[in-house]
């Protein structure tokens, strides 16, 4: 016991004294203990022992629940001073039967109390003890026991003393080393048997000579050194110690509905016709689930998580219920995106940067909230899908495209069919329905009723924030740079086309737009590039070749559209074109007489009548000397450019004289190398070459 109350600081040669459960009960292996288990680094828990020999002490916090456990009872079986609380508390530790005789004890000297003050106490104590058939000589020693003890606490000091003193008990000696060598086999990942642990530690026991235990003795004493947390974490490892910790029950009483939402994927365990898949797939599902009511609120399918799904399955929910006010998200990748939930506080995935756009669900106002990763008790939809594996998945409807829930629970008919997918949404829409409608739900706030009940009993005086037409279209799907008709300022995209009568000032620009990927006929919105809103357009749905009534339809819309444009045309027309010619003729001016000119130009000299200058064979000789030193690419570079017969026969002359001179030993310029080998791979040499070959010297003369 420490000045103040119970013994918080312990030593390692304390520790090993005590035998406390779940504490090693030697000095060294308590200091190995604290080394394996960090006490060393604990500063407020671990400290310098004061006086004299030094060494370390350890806070009881640090120890085992067992070994804490322990020290708590000891703590309130050691000897005190006699006080009301603390035998009230021994008391009430105590079972029914013993309290029972202390009870017992009390009423008889309280008969004999009500006795003496008629009669001599002797004689009051032996008609008691006659008529409870106890001994006088006992009663006398419980009178002294409660002689000096006030009337309320002569309860406690009655009882039987045999069960309020701590039982010391005698553990079978063991030999340490035995002990050590059966925990370090058992206690390990592999899990091997207790027995099959216990006989090779006897074998080791055996050829070493030292004592052996009896089975049961040993495991005994193993649960009493190692406590069962210990166990399972060293056997079975961290996870399985967090299942032994109680799990945390929100009450979910204090919400109301839309207040709070969660949502998640689920791998469907159905194969299904994918459109644009040539093998069956098993289809993802995000959903998004009300908190308060456990109601499915919204869903969408899916090959594979992404925030798309996401964002239309939110939509579908916004525009039917509401926007939440808060959100509880799974951590994957699909819901932590920037688009989603960019500049999130509580966003832990990517970069987050103070220019990063703002996401779905940070511009609606909801405030986000993560799941913990790896753990289906934080996400209250997990138990929805579960309920869905078994009344959808397992559909009569769906036998042979079931697929089991995981790869070594195959039915025997796995794989026999896959279902199309409008077959399957259909089913699973009904199913999702009667999830949501089914009676007898037990949970705090449905008592009975089904979770649409739960809802719709609430949501009508529930406070509900209302998406407008703008939140509504963020979350729809994007697709940016789609090119307009250059003639009338349509849109085709995904084979429909979209096209509205403002549409033709968008003619040959390129825009972006915003669609629900599940319904491409209701029609899509128009952004421009920066961002601006422009309008919506219809989808101009493709019609048969013979469709009478689809084209009288189109030819009177047309009909129509183009009245409205030439009466708008007209409008802007005040003035016929008559009346602009009258008014042209009375604002014309009298001709005015041409000014004198005063400087004359001489006549220029006839291009025709122009000695042309004929080259002669020094002048050629000086330009191909000129060519070689300026190193030309072109060998016809600065020459009249004949007729394109001639100019290709031309650069053919060209090519053989370069080869000859190269072939005769030569120098030429590295330009006029590169040129020649360019030039012979080209078709034209080919082809000249040819015809060259099949005519001889005649035809390049």
């Amino acid at each position: 016991m420490d000045e103040d109350g119970p013994k918080m600081w312990w030593s390692a040669s304390e520790i090993a004294a005590a035998q406390l459960p779940g504490l090693p009960t030697s000095k060294r292996r308590v200091a190995d203990m604290a080394k394996r288990a960090q006490w060393l680094n604990d500063k407020a828990r671990c400290r310098k022992r004061k006086g004299r020999g030094g060494g370390l002490e350890y806070h009881r916090e640090l120890f085992p629940v067992d070994a804490r456990r322990a020290l708590e009872q000891l703590d309130k079986e050691a000897p005190a001073e006699p006080t009301p609380t603390s035998d009230w508390v021994t008391f009430d530790a105590l079972p029914d039967a013993v309290r029972a005789k202390a009870h017992k004890r009390l009423s008889v000297i309280q008969e004999v109390e009500a006795l003496g003050q008629n009669i001599a106490i002797t004689a009051a104590v032996a008609r008691v003890a006659d008529a409870h058939n106890v001994s006088a000589r006992t009663i006398f020693s419980w009178l002294e026991v409660v002689r000096h003890v006030p009337i309320e606490d002569r309860l406690p000091a009655l009882a039987p003393r045999h069960r309020t003193t701590p039982r010391n008990k005698r553990l079978a000696e063991v030999d340490p080393e035995f002990m050590a060598r059966l925990k370090s086999d058992y206690l390990r990942f592999e899990r091997p048997s207790f027995s099959t642990c216990y006989r090779r530690a006897v074998r080791v026991a055996q050829n070493a000579g030292y004592s052996v235990p009896t089975e049961a003795t040993a495991r005994r004493r193993l649960n009493n050194d190692v406590s069962k947390p210990s166990q399972i974490y060293a056997r079975y490892g961290l996870e399985r110690l967090k299942q032994m910790f109680p799990h945390q029950t929100r009450d979910k009483r204090a919400l109301g509905p839309m207040e709070a939402v969660n949502a998640d994927f689920h791998k469907l365990d159905v194969f299904v016709h994918y459109p644009g898949q040539e093998l069956p797939v098993r289809p993802q599902m995000v959903a998004f689930q009300d908190v308060y009511s456990g109601r499915l609120l919204s869903w969408r399918l899916d090959l594979t998580p992404n925030k798309t799904a996401v964002a239309l399955a939110f939509g579908d929910m916004i525009e039917r219920f509401g926007i939440p006010q808060h959100v509880l998200l799974d951590n994957g990748v699909e819901f932590s995106n920037k688009y989603l939930t960019g500049q999130a506080r509580s966003r832990n995935r990517y970069t987050v940067k103070e220019d990063d756009i703002q996401g779905l669900f940070v511009a609606l106002g909801c405030e986000i909230h993560w799941a913990t990763p790896y753990s289906g008790q934080s996400k209250p939809i997990e138990r929805a899908f579960r309920d869905l594996c078994d009344n959808v998945a397992k559909d009569p409807r769906f036998a042979g495209a079931y697929t089991g829930n995981r790869p070594d629970a195959k039915p025997e008919n796995y794989g026999d069919r896959a279902m199309p997918l409008e077959r399957f949404l259909a089913v699973l829409a009904e199913g999702i329905e009667e999830h949501n409608a089914r009676v007898g739900r037990r949970s705090d706030t449905c008592h009975g009723r089904s979770f649409i009940e739960t809802f719709d009993t609430a949501y009508a005086t529930a406070p509900i924030r209302r998406a407008n037409a703008v939140q509504k279209r963020l979350c729809m799907m994007g697709a940016e740079g789609l090119k307009c008709h250059s003639n009338n300022g349509a849109i085709t995209f995904l084979k429909n086309r979209y096209w509205a009568d403002w549409m033709h000032t968008l003619r040959g620009q390129r825009v972006t737009v915003r669609f629900d990927p599940a319904d491409l006929w209701a029609g899509i919105h128009i952004y421009a590039l920066d961002g601006r809103y422009l309008g919506e357009a219809e989808c101009q749905m493709r019609a048969g070749f013979f469709d009478l009534d689809e084209a009288k339809l189109i030819s009177k819309t047309r009909q129509s559209w183009m009245a409205k444009e030439k009466a708008a045309a007209k409008a802007h027309k005040k003035y016929t074109a008559a009346q602009l010619g009258e008014g042209l003729d009375a604002a014309a001016a009298p001709a005015a007489k041409p000014p004198e000119a005063k400087v004359y130009a001489l006549p220029k000299t006839s291009r025709k009548h122009r000695p042309t200058p004929q080259p002669t064979k020094q002048d050629d000789a000086a330009h191909a000397k000129w060519l070689d030193e300026q190193g030309a690419t072109r060998l016809d570079a600065h020459r009249p450019k004949p007729k394109d017969e001639d100019a290709n026969l031309a650069r053919y002359r060209d090519a053989l004289e370069v080869r000859a001179r190269i072939d005769g030993g030569e120098a030429v310029s590295t330009q006029k190398r590169h040129w020649l080998e360019q030039y012979e791979r080209s078709p034209e040499f080919k082809s000249l070459k040819s015809m060259h070959e099949t005519h001889g010297e005649a035809f390049i003369r």
